[in-house]
């Protein structure tokens, strides 16, 4: 199988196929982001595609789930997508669903049609990362589109019957701002109803944008507490079933919890980890991992 520079995926797409059809991200320019940085963005062409499929054919021929990488492979034209997808059920038969990266603006690339077409081939389970639902503080972070496109879009797949995990970030608006975050988060999730939600933690990353403005004082990371609080916050303001996907390392509280049946046993969680943390530990701004 053919990678080129680093490949990243979802904790939950571990045993997953990853088959490559681009290389880097075709927006890179995100305030909190450094994965792409140093890759430039380019897409394979059919004929690598269809030598890794051949390859996966002899080696995992009954597998049912497959990840287009790399950071927004949805970025495809869905003319493109169509003929991968396609690809992919002529070698490997029994793929079900055909995931990946896809940001808000890949969906505005693409026609009702195209959508609809696309879900009939299998493609689903898209990981849309939004990262916060504060209009201002997703400007801040450069995802590349509003917060009015990210209602629009988010339905557009529903209407299409394309289902998609809703990623965002617990700390996304700074310090002093988590229950807002918490309840702008929640207000959207609770409109486009995703399949999952997926949250991980603000961390900067040295070389962006967000660590420089922290460096020169001109923004300040929540503190954990505050962070933690913004957790409960958002488990108790999501009032739609759902997949809480909230296991990444780069997150205090780890867990997977399904949505409204698991909710009291999730905030319990949280709330026993803030009881029993030293308020000089709460207080302060943790070193996160990289995501």
């Amino acid at each position: 199988m053919n990678y080129t520079g680093p490949v990243y995926r979802p904790p939950y797409e571990a045993n997953t196929l990853l088959l490559q059809v681009t290389v880097g991200c075709a927006h890179n320019k995100c305030t909190f982001c450094t994965m792409y940085r140093d890759v430039k963005f380019s897409v394979d062409k059919m004929e690598q595609v269809e030598k890794d499929l051949q390859e996966a054919q002899e080696k995992y021929p009954k597998v049912k789930r497959v990840f287009l990488v790399n950071g927004d492979a949805f970025v495809l034209s869905g003319r493109r997508l169509k003929a991968v997808a396609e690809m992919i059920h002529k070698y490997l038969p029994e793929v079900e669903i055909i995931t990946m990266y896809a940001s808000i603006n890949n969906i505005m690339g693409k026609t009702d049609e195209e959508l609809a077409d696309l879900a009939k081939l299998g493609i689903g389970d898209l990981w849309v990362g939004v990262e916060t639902g504060l209009e201002d503080a997703l400007d801040y972070l450069n995802k590349g589109a509003s917060l009015q496109d990210a209602y629009e879009q988010l339905e557009r797949l529903n209407r299409a019957g394309i289902t998609f995990f809703y990623g965002f970030m617990f700390g996304a608006a700074g310090k002093g701002r988590g229950i807002e975050n918490a309840e702008a988060n929640a207000k959207l999730i609770n409109t486009v109803k995703p399949l999952g939600i997926v949250p991980t933690t603000l961390s900067p990353n040295e070389g962006t944008k967000l660590a420089k403005d922290i460096a020169e004082g001109n923004f300040e990371l929540a503190t954990e507490r505050e962070v933690l609080e913004e957790q409960k916050k958002t488990l108790e303001l999501v009032d739609v079933p759902t997949y809480y996907m909230g296991i990444h390392i780069i997150n205090t509280v780890s867990f997977d919890a399904q949505l409204p049946k698991d909710k009291q046993s999730a905030i319990d969680r949280v709330d026993y980890v803030i009881s029993d943390t030293d308020d000089l530990v709460l207080d302060s701004v943790p070193l996160r991992h990289s995501i």
